[in-house]
């Protein structure tokens, strides 16, 4: 059983005899379900895209030939009579704008002009046929030589969809994939060179006007991206423009694997013991009202697996896209995400206005833009399939995700926490002094600066409580067996020949954590935890209690 993990050529797949999910009855519901001159489909990367793209130019492809063989035994074939109207009936234009990227506006314009180049010479059999304009293979030849003005760039989709009706004589698919990556890079090398993302808006603009508004060669065009760009900003004037992204109804089953595929898959390949796992880490994702996995890591997976039945589960998804917009988030000094991002970490949900029309050079104006952009990159998933409207309540999708906000999240607020030096060592001397109210105080204040998880665990504060000490160069033990048990936190500073005791626990209510605070001094009693402290001049002692961002400190009186 070969399973096609980074294969994107639908042909590859089928004629290699790899498993392949059937998505083929997009086919159909795009044609006879829609009366769209231009659809747009965006969702986030790995989720299918480019594999979609390639089995279209495949089906509708009349340069193809015949297509029967690679679609023989998929659900599009039982529409006998559409498939008859349709199979290799249409000349397809099929073009990439991945990889149209570069730390300059020349450098990625230079790479623009090499992918026409290239898509020239993949068509350059029309400049044998009689029919085609003399003109437009002349423009043809300047695109193949890299050679082209900024106006015949602009124009170059529009150019090669008339070449290829003359040549045809029938009107042209155009199928655009990965449409926003130029914008999405210029985007972030903006600040780097003054109006970046201006000229490349500017260019792919004016591509899109030409190849989609009025253009008579054009039967349809399918676009796919990451992002729906504001048609102002991109798609103006387009006709007939209709959008689909991860908030719609229509064709969410087609992007992801629903959970039967999933069991398809897992059972084909002696795999359902494993079924599990696989949806804890790879599931939640919520398209429409579709529940879905992300595909690309079932993929990745589910091929480890049959090399390894131990391999253990890891986070494909993060190696496949920068984690950026998480530190874009945090890093923000305008607006305080802490509250939202901490009951994310907890696993509730948090409720955000939405946006699905967006542009890269405005996606930072706001926190509600923000949002739509973890929404609509695959970072965060609607809680509810029924739920619409402009506020979507949000979560991790699942186990994957969870760990990718702990990884760039926490560690960028631990991180942030640390480089403050002056809230921890004030706390440290209220310690050493005595000061339980001071100490309760500034201990409260530090955590409200944190990113707090796994619903406030009692492991957390011992964690929290020992990284600000040790971070303050002081020697730390856990769970230092000391007398008759262990205590939590053991602080020895040998020069001064002093040490600390803290014992920390976790409260159930804000009323409790009097009780809980006298309890945790005691236990330092019981237990003669100070036996481990032979040859000290001082050891003072405390009993710590938590709740949720609240502490309170307590010293015990020898």
């Amino acid at each position: 059983m070969k399973i096609p993990v980074g294969k994107e050529n639908f042909e590859e797949i089928r004629r290699e005899h790899s498993y392949y999910v059937d998505k083929t009855n997009l086919i159909y519901d795009l044609v006879n379900g829609t009366d769209n001159k231009v659809t747009l489909f965006t969702r986030p990367r790995r989720f299918g895209k480019t594999l979609m793209m390639s089995m279209l130019e495949s089906f509708f492809s009349i340069q193809k030939g015949n297509s029967r063989d690679v679609f023989e035994g998929l659900a599009i074939m039982k529409h006998d009579g559409f498939c008859q109207e349709w199979m290799n009936q249409y000349p397809v234009l099929f073009v990439t704008l991945k990889g149209i990227e570069g730390l300059s506006f020349v450098e990625a314009y230079t790479t623009l002009q090499v992918k026409l180049s290239d898509l020239c010479k993949a068509n350059e059999n029309l400049l044998d046929c009689d029919t085609v304009n003399g003109d437009d293979k002349q423009l043809f030849r300047e695109m193949m030589a890299q050679a082209s003005s900024l106006a015949n760039i602009k124009d170059s989709l529009k150019t090669i969809t008339r070449m290829m009706h003359a040549a045809y004589g029938k009107p042209v698919i155009l199928l655009i994939d990965e449409y926003d990556v130029p914008l999405a890079k210029a985007n972030e090398q903006d600040r780097a060179e003054n109006c970046y993302y201006q000229k490349m808006a500017n260019v792919i603009r004016g591509m899109f006007d030409a190849a989609l508004k009025g253009n008579d060669h054009l039967k349809f065009a399918v676009v796919t991206g990451c992002l729906r760009i504001a048609k102002e900003s991109i798609f103006t004037g387009t006709n007939n423009f209709v959008s689909y992204s991860v908030l719609d109804e229509d064709f969410s089953e087609y992007f992801g694997f629903t959970q039967e595929e999933v069991h398809d898959l897992l059972e084909a390949a002696n795999l359902l013991d494993k079924e599990k796992e696989i949806r804890s880490w790879y599931d939640g994702y919520i398209f429409g009202s579709t529940p879905l996995y992300c595909p690309w890591d079932v993929a990745s997976h589910v091929a480890a697996l049959l090399k390894n039945r131990n391999t253990r589960l890891k986070n494909y998804w993060k190696n496949t896209s920068h984690n950026g917009i998480l530190l874009t988030f945090v890093e923000r000094t305008d607006f305080d995400v802490s509250d939202q991002f901490e009951a994310l970490l907890n696993k509730s949900t948090i409720l955000q206005t939405i946006s699905d029309e967006l542009t890269y050079d405005t996606l930072h104006e706001s926190e509600d833009n923000l949002w739509s952009l973890l929404l609509m990159t695959g970072y965060l998933t609607k809680a509810d399939p029924q739920e619409a409207g402009e506020s979507i309540a949000l979560k991790i999708p699942n186990t994957e995700i969870m760990n990718i906000f702990e990884e760039t999240v926490v560690r960028y607020f631990k991180d942030t926490l640390a480089l403050d030096r002056s809230r921890q060592k004030e706390l440290m001397k209220a310690l050493w002094d005595g000061d339980e109210g001071k100490a309760s105080e500034k201990m409260t204040d530090i955590l409200f600066e944190t990113i707090s998880y796994h619903d406030y665990h009692e492991n957390y504060y011992h964690a929290f409580m020992t990284g600000i000490i040790s971070g303050l160069g002081y020697a730390v033990k856990s769970n230092q067996e000391n007398g008759l048990g262990r205590s939590d936190i053991d602080v020895r500073e040998k020069s001064k020949k002093r040490g600390m005791i803290l014992e920390t626990k976790k409260s159930e209510k804000l009323e409790d954590m009097e009780r809980d605070a006298l309890e945790g001094k005691q236990q330092i009693l019981d237990k003669e935890y100070l036996r481990g402290f032979t040859g000290f001049d001082s050891v003072i002692c405390y009993g710590i209690s938590f709740y949720q961002k609240k502490a309170l400190v307590k010293k015990l009186t020898l």
